[in-house]
């Protein structure tokens, strides 16, 4: 996953990249590595700004979070991109389970044990 960072009003220090290469491979276990992810940090009216935008073939996520503490934003917004993959894993879980749902016409038949040269 290619991650990029920008920062504005702020410094770029190695803890908030430490912070923010955690926080990206905490991400990662949803996105299997794929795409790529943009930070953004920025203070304004004297609130610290976390976005995130990540952008893979066929999904894209957004979230901002503000907080009086830079690393409280980045764990805010961590949280709302999970909800967000959450929920799009949970629909498209919901949409193949109703398709491979396994139907038995005969009951009877089903409990019954098979010889292999039966089944073609």
């Amino acid at each position: 996953m290619k991650i990029t960072t920008s920062f504005l009003h702020l410094e770029h220090t190695p803890a908030l990249d430490e912070k923010i290469q955690e926080s990206s491979a905490k991400l990662e276990k949803f996105f299997k590595s794929k795409g790529t992810m943009k930070w953004s940090c920025y203070v304004k009216n004297g609130e610290h700004f976390a976005e995130i935008y990540y952008h893979a073939p066929h999904c894209e996520y957004h979230a901002t979070a503000w907080s009086d503490n830079l690393y409280h934003s980045i764990d805010m917004a961590v949280e709302k991109i999970e909800k967000q993959a959450f929920k799009k894993k949970d629909k498209y879980n919901k949409i193949h389970r109703e398709k491979t749902q396994m139907i038995i016409l005969d009951p009877i038949t089903a409990w019954t044990d098979h010889d292999e040269e039966d089944v073609a």
